[in-house]
């Protein structure tokens, strides 16, 4: 076949490769304000390049992760506002794998929109590396894809995909829990990336709020406390686990502490949880009266106002909340590690 100039050509399907390579140019800039230690080249080529340093690793393990945001991504698409959902998306990744006590290397994302916005895409990206530089993890690289007829007006889709690396000797995987051992829990900074189906059910169907409602018991719009980025551990853990026994620790994420608990503690133990033992934020209160949701079902799709729980021994106890204590990061002791026998549930609520 011969060229023709007047043939149909991608953009008129609806894909605009000159847009998306002048995207490609503003990532580039962004990028570089991410960690660089250990990144090869740039953005552009066809694989992210990464040279770790082993230098200090016995047994180098690397702890992998992969998530998304949910539906909360329907809370960025009603406000419009597409700078901090990027952070959540890199905080559902470098939670995961802090978890097992990896130190996060470098992060890709995958954006895909009907149809390209330049500007939300750059705005989405300037979240994702805000939250790798919290994180102190590389943006190596990444997919933006336009898809005509996939996605409505204005909305898009997003996931990541993280990588960390951890000595073997060092790896965290609860084999050192026992009967004993006490539960210390770090603050959420709101309801993170999890239970947003139930959230829009309650506040948009039930209500009939929208994302301008001023909402008194929250002092600000429920768009506003609903969009609030989850809260990046990293820092705190890794100067945690510089000195400190950590033997365990869960992400609290879909499945509430419930749920999330039990999957950092040997099957012969069980999480006594202590309720009241910790400040539960507003909007969950608020969420649980509106809803009339039960207590059952809050623990088991919330965080509550607790991300990350901590297992420790317990004369650890009191070193590792002041320790948080000078990183300004708000704790709780909220329970303990007992013996379990025979059939019991793995999580009891005292």
């Amino acid at each position: 076949m011969g060229d023709s100039t007047d043939g149909i050509t991608y953009a008129d399907s609806g894909v605009d490769i000159d847009k998306a390579n002048k995207l490609v140019e503003k990532i580039k800039t962004i990028v570089k304000k991410t960690p660089q230690s250990g990144v090869i080249g740039g953005i552009g080529g066809f694989g992210g390049l990464f040279s770790p340093n082993l230098s200090n690793i016995t047994n180098p393990v690397l702890v992998s992760s992969t998530d998304g945001v949910g539906t909360k991504l329907k809370i960025a698409f009603k406000m419009d506002k597409h700078d901090t959902i990027g952070i959540d998306l890199v905080a559902m990744c470098v939670n995961d794998i802090i978890v097992q006590g990896a130190n996060p290397l470098f992060f890709l994302d995958y954006l895909a929109m009907g149809n390209l916005n330049n500007k939300t895409a750059e705005s989405i990206i300037h979240g994702i590396a805000q939250g790798c530089i919290q994180a102190d993890c590389a943006l190596i690289g990444g997919e933006t894809a336009e898809m005509p007829g996939m996605y409505q007006e204005g909305e898009y889709d997003l996931s990541g995909f993280c990588v960390g690396l951890v000595s073997n000797d060092k790896m965290i995987d609860g084999s050192n829990i026992k009967n004993g051992h006490k539960l210390i829990g770090l603050a959420s900074s709101g309801i993170h990336s999890n239970g947003f189906s139930l959230v829009r059910k309650v506040f948009f169907e039930k209500c009939g709020y929208d994302v301008n409602t001023k909402i008194d018991e929250l002092g600000t719009t429920l768009g506003q406390e609903l969009l609030k980025p989850t809260k990046i551990y990293v820092p705190a853990i890794l100067s945690l686990l510089r000195n400190l026994p950590i033997h365990g620790m869960a992400h609290i994420t879909g499945g509430g502490i419930e749920e999330n608990i039990i999957r950092s503690i040997p099957d012969a133990c069980k999480a006594v949880i202590k309720k009241g033992s910790w400040d539960v934020l507003p909007v969950f209160d608020l969420l649980k009266k509106l809803g009339s949701i039960s207590d059952a079902e809050m623990n088991r799709t919330f965080n509550n106002g607790i991300g990350m729980i901590l297992v420790v021994p317990s004369n650890s106890v009191e070193d590792v909340l002041d320790r948080l204590a000078v990183m300004n990061e708000k704790a709780f002791f909220i329970g303990d590690v007992v013996h379990r026998t025979g059939s019991e549930k793995q999580t009891q609520w005292v």
